[in-house]
């Protein structure tokens, strides 16, 4: 069945298959599009990569630490909110390098033998290195291969890093505990060391008022030392003069022994013996009271015991001569009083008893004498020794005095020592395990990117494969049909009637070719069907403009227009896929009727404002393309003679 539509560059009438093409045309585009392009991550697993994992793992605190293999893992497992993870395929150098050349693989991801020991080369006694690993890609893989690749990759390394850096940074933040607890532990230790420290120097200070009385009791030591000393030598002058008189009462006793022998004796010789022996018995009572009083001051006037010891046996001795002296002296004195001529020889035998235990007194009180010389000498030496004593007492208490003063020093420092721990203790933060973890996580990963989609295009990607599909769609119209009427020169219609009559057909499935590339997209992406309705009716509008611009470009510039409509769709991709592209190329696309169309389809997809702005744009481009069809046609009506005569057949 024909149509009256006239076909493009041939009389042949169109036929409703011919539309049906031209109507299917973006419809086909499109679905080629969207299926191979929307949202590739969704299909991941139709990738193949290898990993070849060379790591060698580390032994930290006797643990095995294999993050080479952590790493492969992660890769194999994928993330938890991605829908899809390439195909993996554990390897070998050799076996990767080969399926890399041959195509069996997109990408090989080979994790170095020094992983793990750069990754944990931050721990203390390490040189920090940074963990690499390495990926690989054919030279003649597909454009977004290896975006999808280092994507992955990136990822996982990423991933991998941060939970590095969160253990790492736990313990740092565990460590901060630690130190404030031992901190805390040192600010009370020092704290008691300060109270310790005052009270050694208050004991110190009084250490230093006790010494001027202790060389005060040393000097009053020296000097009773100085007079025991010159005491000794007066009981030792009169012991040695008691001696004497023994000595001398002996001589006279065995004297008055021999007297009385030969001649006998006399009353008056016996009187004269009775008192000289009381007064020698006197004179020992005498000489031992001195000892016995010295022996007892001795203890008291602080002198060395050894020497009081010494002292005291002399008296004890000094005490039993003289009890002896006395006794003899008293029986000396009673014989004599009993004197009987008839008795003078055992008188006499009496007598030299006497004397023989006389000249023994004088003996040992000569020995006594001797003694008490060196006791006067010790005292001597003791007096000497406390002076000294003093002295030293006297500097010791200056050195105390000293003492006392660096003991204050350092109580006040070690306070102020323990005021400033107690501080830092106090400033450094504490955390829980709970806490330290959080934290960890989030210092470890400040900045989280929210919103960001998973389709490698973005929100972008289905208006631009719509607006190309539409475009090339109104391209394919004229393609097929009739953009000026040949009968434009006979015709008695207007020029308005005939562009019209080019542009009704091709407006027609312009808007049908939008519904139906709308109806592809929803099946694809499932929009909300009230910003998918917007969609439609952009796409609609979108057809119609571009079936108008289309039949104007070919009107106006014949079969050249097709090549600039072509270009125009290339810089539409051009320009749409990324935003790098040089300003010169950005600022001509914003001024093609593919701008409006696919600002429109982007704002009523992600509902922002610009629908009405691009609504208006596609407008303005039908208009302006169907006056530039009505001009175009109205020069094809115009001719001249030569032409005319041209076209007329030659007379026969």
């Amino acid at each position: 069945m024909t149509l009256p539509i006239e076909r493009s560059r041939s009389r042949r009438p169109v036929t409703w298959l011919t539309l049906i093409g031209v109507l299917l045309l973006p419809v086909v585009i499109g679905g080629i599009l969207v299926a191979a392009l929307y949202n590739p991550v969704e299909r991941l697993d139709g990738l193949t990569a290898a990993i070849v994992n060379e790591d060698e793992p580390v032994t930290i605190d006797d643990q095995l630490v294999p993050l080479g293999r952590q790493l492969t893992a992660g890769l194999v497992e994928g993330a938890d909110d991605q829908a899809s993870n390439l195909t993996w395929t554990i390897s070998n150098a050799d076996d990767a390098a080969a399926g890399l050349a041959d195509g069996t693989y997109a990408a090989v991801v080979t994790i170095p033998e020094n992983f793990s020991a750069a990754a944990t080369s931050t721990l203390p006694g390490a040189t920090p290195e940074q963990a690499t690993i390495e990926v690989q890609t054919p030279p003649d893989s597909l454009i977004v291969d290896d975006a999808i690749t280092a994507q992955v990759t990136s990822t996982a390394a990423s991933i991998m890093g941060d939970q590095l850096s969160t253990v790492y940074l736990e313990n740092v933040f565990l460590g901060f505990t630690t130190l404030g607890d031992q901190l805390g532990e040192a600010a009370t230790g020092a704290t008691q060391l300060a109270d310790g420290a005052t009270q050694a120097a208050d004991g110190a200070a009084a250490l230093s008022d006790g010494f001027p009385q202790i060389s005060s009791g040393a000097t009053g030591l020296a000097s009773g030392a100085g007079e025991l000393q010159s005491g000794l030598g007066t009981i030792a002058e009169k012991t040695r003069e008691a001696a004497a008189g023994a000595s001398q009462l002996a001589a006279g006793v065995n004297g008055g022994a021999a007297t009385l022998e030969a001649e006998g004796l006399v009353p008056a010789q016996v009187s004269g013996v009775a008192t000289t022996t009381k007064d020698a018995a006197a004179g020992t009572a005498q000489a031992t009271a001195g000892v016995l009083a010295l022996a007892q001051q001795c203890v008291a006037s602080g002198a060395d015991a050894t020497y009081c010891e010494t002292l005291a046996k002399a008296a004890a001795t000094a005490d039993g001569a003289a009890s002896g002296t006395a006794q003899a002296a008293a029986g000396t004195v009673t014989a004599l009083e009993a004197f009987d001529t008839a008795a003078t020889a055992e008188l006499a035998g009496q007598f030299r008893t006497i004397g023989t235990s006389v000249a023994a007194l004088g003996g040992g009180l000569t020995q006594l004498a001797g003694g008490i010389d060196q006791s006067a000498t010790g005292a001597g030496a003791l007096s000497s020794g406390a002076s000294q004593l003093a002295g030293g007492i006297d500097q010791a208490g200056s050195g105390a005095s000293s003492l006392a003063d660096g003991v204050a020093e350092l109580a006040e420092g070690t306070s102020t020592l323990a005021d400033g721990l107690d501080e830092a203790s106090t400033a450094i933060p504490t955390y829980t395990e709970a806490e330290a973890t959080s934290l960890a996580e989030v210092v470890a990963d400040p900045v989280a990117a929210e919103g960001v989609g998973t389709s490698l295009f973005g929100a972008s990607a289905i208006p631009l494969l719509a607006m190309l599909a539409l475009w090339f769609g109104g391209l394919g119209t004229f393609v097929a049909l009739q953009a000026v009427s040949r009968r434009a020169l006979s015709a008695r219609e207007t020029s308005a009637a005939l562009a019209l009559r080019g542009f009704a057909p091709a407006a027609v499935l312009g808007a049908a070719q939008g519904v139906l590339v709308a109806g592809v997209v929803q099946l694809a992406a499932s929009y909300d069907w009230a910003d998918w309705s917007v969609f439609a009716a952009v796409c609609v509008a979108a057809g119609i403009a571009f079936a108008a611009v289309n039949q104007a470009l070919v009107a106006v510039f014949g079969g050249a227009g097709r090549w600039i409509a072509a270009l125009i769709g290339v810089l539409a991709v051009a320009t749409g896929v990324v935003s790098t592209v040089p300003g010169a190329l950005s600022g001509l696309a914003a001024l093609m009727p593919t701008a409006p169309a696919y600002n429109g389809m982007v704002a009523a997809l992600t509902s922002t404002a610009g629908v009405g702005a691009a609504f208006a744009g596609l407008v303005v481009w039908t208009v302006l393309a169907f006056v530039a069809t009505v001009l175009a046609v109205a020069r094809r009506r115009t001719t001249s003679a030569r032409a005319l005569l041209k076209a007329a057949p030659a007379p026969a």
